[in-house]
């Protein structure tokens, strides 16, 4: 591999949202940099492609994006002036029901609460305390904050959060409609809903809702990595791609070394470097459930039988809180619902840029146990029929991905986990080890989704590990700008 500099101040493995975010942070202090990519493009997870006909341009993991908009790194930089534009869909999610109709998430609590029936004020009265007081609560999901600084705050919201999802569904609402929307957005823990914290999730991701909404990023999700590297290069930061990287003894010299890789690849690129205990340590981190997915030409939209769901630019499909319960748990006793809970996108109502002409995308997922060899798109377009009978014979060409196929496309997404590690309770905040973005190589981090906060495209891991690795090894000479996020 042949590079500009002889040595770097850091030098960043994987071009993912959080190595892009770490290389830029350490841009912003002045220092030299270099990004090495393992395939031809960079972005990770968070890229486009025609995976099916010309023209037609999907998201090959990533596609909703709240916590790109509620990150304070990526607040921070000037996206917008490299190329990034937020577009926001007239409601964030629709959850249709076997009845016809369709509970929508709205921009805000009391709008939601006019889709709930009895439980419309009861949904209120969770939800608005905690829109309310998210600058208090925000380090706890975008930080790495294990003391907060609000604690009542905190404490109130723990109440709540550190429980099942399916208790808290039963306990805080009567009927099938609240307790269903609750479900999906809890489902986004790829946890069983009767474990904890899943509660949280469910309460967290209706709040972004609200907050933010579900924005998806004009043009594809590689917008996002494209703006992210274009502001990095404005900095002097060099990417270099098809560099992967199998031995640390492959980079150039550098006084810190950024990994933007999950445990499994730590391990098999530094495993030498590090004492017995902490690669016993790495190779017991455990990966959640995979995700078989689906991409489809269309060539007209989703025919919803709930016409609402036309409003929203994500979908839960999946029916009640119980279907949704046992689907969610499936995965984790090596099984594959019959039913599914399916995620599904549909840009192309939103975004014009991604289809040709009076042509249409969607995009969808379900869950299923780790290292899944099994196709189950056809339980994946039947309960997209169900809700909305015609929609196969919409479909112009499809591409399934399984999770074999999206590990080889990015080895981060390992048997198919898109989300760095499972997000239970013991590895939650303490990930991907209590020692967090360090090693015990004292130049050597992590700083991908397998750290804080985790999974979603926010950049934060990178922007806390590279401060810092920063402060640690340039100490108070450094400018460090940006985000604290709760670090």
């Amino acid at each position: 591999m042949q590079f500009s500099r002889s040595k770097y101040d850091a030098v960043v493995i994987g071009s993912g949202p959080n190595g892009l975010a770490a290389a830029i942070t350490v841009a912003q202090a002045g220092r030299s940099v270099l990004v090495l990519e393992g395939q031809e493009h960079i972005g990770g997870g968070t890229r486009s492609e025609e995976l099916t006909l010309p023209g037609f341009k999907h998201d090959v993991c990533s596609a909703v994006h709240p916590t790109g908009l509620l990150s304070p790194f990526f607040r921070a930089l000037p996206l917008a002036a490299h190329g990034l534009e937020w577009i926001q869909p007239q409601a964030p999610l629709a959850h249709p029901l076997d009845d016809g109709t369709a509970v929508l998430l709205e921009r805000s609590p009391e709008l939601t609460a006019e889709n709930l029936g009895a439980d419309g004020q009861r949904y209120a009265e969770v939800m608005k305390p905690l829109v309310s007081k998210w600058d208090a609560l925000a380090p706890l999901f975008l930080g790495s904050q294990r003391f907060p600084k609000h604690p009542f705050a905190a404490a109130r919201f723990g109440l709540s959060a550190m429980r099942s999802a399916s208790g808290f569904a039963r306990s805080a609402f009567r009927e099938q409609r609240a307790r269903a929307l609750f479900a999906g957005n809890a489902a986004h823990s790829i946890l069983p809903l009767e474990k904890m914290p899943t509660a949280a999730f469910g309460l967290v991701f209706a709040a972004m809702g609200h907050m933010v909404g579900w924005p998806i990023a004009r043009g594809g999700s590689s917008s996002i990595a494209n703006a992210l590297a274009s502001y990095l290069r404005s900095l002097g930061g060099e990417i270099v791609v098809n560099s992967m990287i199998e031995s640390l003894d492959q980079l150039p010299p550098a006084r810190v070394v950024l990994c933007d890789v999950t445990p499994r690849q730590l391990l098999r690129i530094a495993g030498p470097r590090f004492p017995r205990p902490f690669r016993h340590k790495l190779d017991t981190y455990r990966y959640g459930p995979g995700v078989c997915k689906v991409d489809w030409a269309l060539d007209s939209p989703i025919p919803w039988k709930a016409e609402a769901c036309a409003r929203a630019g994500t979908v839960h499909v999946g029916g009640t809180l119980d279907e949704i319960a046992a689907s969610e748990r499936a995965p984790w006793h090596g099984e594959i619902a019959s039913n599914p809970f399916v995620l599904l996108s549909q840009p192309t109502l939103f975004d014009s840029t991604r289809a040709p002409a009076g042509k249409h995308i969607a995009w969808a997922y379900c869950h299923v146990p780790n290292g899944s060899a099994v196709d189950v798109s056809e339980r994946i377009e039947m309960q997209v029929e169900r809700f909305a009978p015609g929609f196969r014979s919409r479909i112009l060409k499809r591409s399934t991905l399984l999770t074999a196929d999206l590990e080889r496309g990015n080895p981060n997404l390992v048997g198919g986990d898109i989300n760095g590690g499972s997000a239970e309770l013991s590895q939650l905040f303490l990930r991907p080890t209590a020692r967090l973005y360090r090693t015990p190589a004292k130049n050597i981090y992590i700083c991908s989704s397998s750290t804080p906060p985790g999974g979603g495209v926010h950049g934060m891991c990178g922007n806390l590990a590279a401060r810092l690795a920063l402060k640690e090894h340039f100490g108070r000479n450094s400018s460090i700008p940006g985000a604290r996020g709760g670090g």
